[in-house]
C-alpha cells in the first residue's frame, strides 16, 4: 500500500504501521503457528503482497524471481506471508493486506469470494483458477522400515501417523478426504469409511497446525509415517531429508487455487503475476518444484506417476458438501470422531 507522506510524523507513523502489518503477516491466520514472512526488493513498479499456504513458500521464491526478470515484473517489490491455508484465508478476510492469494484448497478461496475480496469468476479460466495439482502420499523413514504400502497399514497397532489438524490446515483436510475416499474406492460403505478414520486417528499422537509444521515434526523423529503432499515429499528429498514416500493405490487429486484480491491498490501488477504463474513459464517452475502443472502441455514435460485409482473432491460430493458433512465445527463427522476420542478441535 502506498502511503502519501506529508510530514515527518506521518513517515514515522507509516513505519510503525508497516512493522505491525509485517508482524501480523508472520503470525496471523489460523492454519500455521510457524508462519514466516519474507520480502523481495526491486527498483520500483509497485509492491505485490502474496499471502499463501505454508508449503508453497519455496516454489513462490522461484516464481517471484522469474517474474521479476520479465518486463511486467521489472522493478516490482514483493512482500510474502506463508502460514496454514485456513489461517491465511481468515486473516485476509479479517483485513490482512494481500494482493495475490494462494491457498491449499478451494473453500479458503470461497471465503474471500463471500467476503467480496475475490471476484466470483476467479475460476473461469482454462485452468479453473488452480495453479498446481498434487496427490496425497505416505511419507516414511528411509528404507520404509515399517513396510508402509497402503492405507490399511496406517491403522495397525504401534504405527504412529503424523497429519496436521484439519480445523487449521488445508493439507489435513486433503489427507482426511484421501483416506476416506480410498475406502470408498475400495468398495466400502460411507459408515465403513468413517470407521476407518476413527481407527486412523487413534494412531495419530500429535496434530501440528500446518502441513509444513507436520513435516518438521516428522523430520525431528516423531512418527512412522506422515500424510502429506507429493510435492512436499519431493522437496524434502531434494533438501536431503532421510525419507521415502509411497503413492497409495487410491489417492486424491489435490488442486491449489490462486486469485488476485480485487481491493488491491496494485491490481494490474498482481494480475500480471497471476497470469505468469499460470503461464507455461510459471507452470514449468511449479513442475520443477515437485508440483503437477495444471497446464496440460507443460504437464506432459514431467513424468509424474498416475495412481491406480485417482479420485477428486467432486467424486466425494464437492467441497461445499464435504465441508459441512465432515468439518462442520459442531456436527461434522470428523468433529464427532475427535470428540469421541477427546481430541481438541481448536
Amino acid at each position: 500500500m502506498i502511503v502519501r507522506q506529508k510530514s515527518r510524523w506521518l513517515v514515522l507513523l507509516a513505519i510503525a504501521v508497516a512493522a505491525m502489518v509485517a508482524i501480523a503477516a508472520g503470525c496471523g491466520g489460523d492454519d500455521d503457528s510457524s508462519a514466516s514472512g519474507t520480502s523481495s526488493s526491486g527498483s520500483g513498479g509497485g509492491t505485490v503482497t502474496i499471502v499463501g499456504y505454508s508449503v508453497a513458500r519455496e516454489v513462490y521464491a522461484d516464481v517471484v524471481s522469474a517474474f521479476k526478470a520479465t518486463p511486467e515484473g521489472a522493478g516490482v517489490d514483493f512482500k510474502e506471508s506463508y502460514a496454514a491455508s485456513g489461517q491465511q484465508s481468515r486473516a485476509v478476510a479479517d483485513g490482512l493486506d494481500a494482493d495475490y492469494v494462494a491457498f491449499s484448497l478451494e473453500p479458503d478461496m470461497t471465503r474471500l469470494v463471500d467476503a467480496g475480496l475475490v471476484d466470483k469468476d476467479w475460476n473461469s479460466g482454462p485452468q479453473k483458477g488452480f495453479v498446481s495439482d498434487s496427490v496425497v502420499v505416505l511419507i516414511t523413514r528411509k528404507g520404509n522400515p515399517e513396510n508402509i504400502t497402503s492405507w490399511d497399514d496406517l491403522t495397525k497397532d504401534g504405527v504412529e501417523v503424523i497429519t496436521p489438524n484439519p480445523f487449521t490446515s488445508g493439507a489435513a483436510q486433503w489427507n482426511i478426504m484421501a483416506a476416506y475416499g480410498a475406502q470408498i474406492e475400495q468398495g466400502k460403505t460411507e459408515q465403513q469409511g468413517l470407521a476407518y478414520l476413527d481407527s486412523l486417528f487413534k494412531n495419530v499422537p500429535v496434530q501440528p497446525a500446518s502441513g509444513r509444521e507436520a513435516l518438521e515434526v516428522f523430520e525431528q523423529g516423531k512418527g512412522d509415517v506422515l500424510l502429506s503432499y507429493e510435492n512436499e515429499a519431493i522437496a524434502a528429498q531434494k533438501a536431503g531429508a532421510d525419507i521415502d514416500y509411497v503413492i497409495p493405490d487410491q489417492t486424491i487429486l489435490i488442486q491449489n487455487p490462486v486469485a488476485t484480491v480485487n481491493t488491491s491498490e496494485n491490481l494490474a501488477t498482481a494480475t500480471a503475476f497471476e497470469t505468469f504463474a499460470l503461464s507455461p513459464a510459471g507452470q514449468k517452475i511449479f513442475g520443477d518444484n515437485g508440483y503437477r502443472p495444471t497446464d496440460p502441455t507443460v504437464a506432459k514435460q514431467f513424468d509424474y506417476p498416475t495412481p491406480k485409482q485417482l479420485f477428486t473432491i467432486d467424486d466425494l460430493g464437492g467441497w461445499s458438501d464435504v465441508k459441512t458433512k465432515f468439518f462442520d465445527p459442531d456436527n461434522g463427522a470428523v468433529t464427532k470422531i475427535f470428540e469421541g476420542q477427546g481430541i481438541a478441535t481448536e
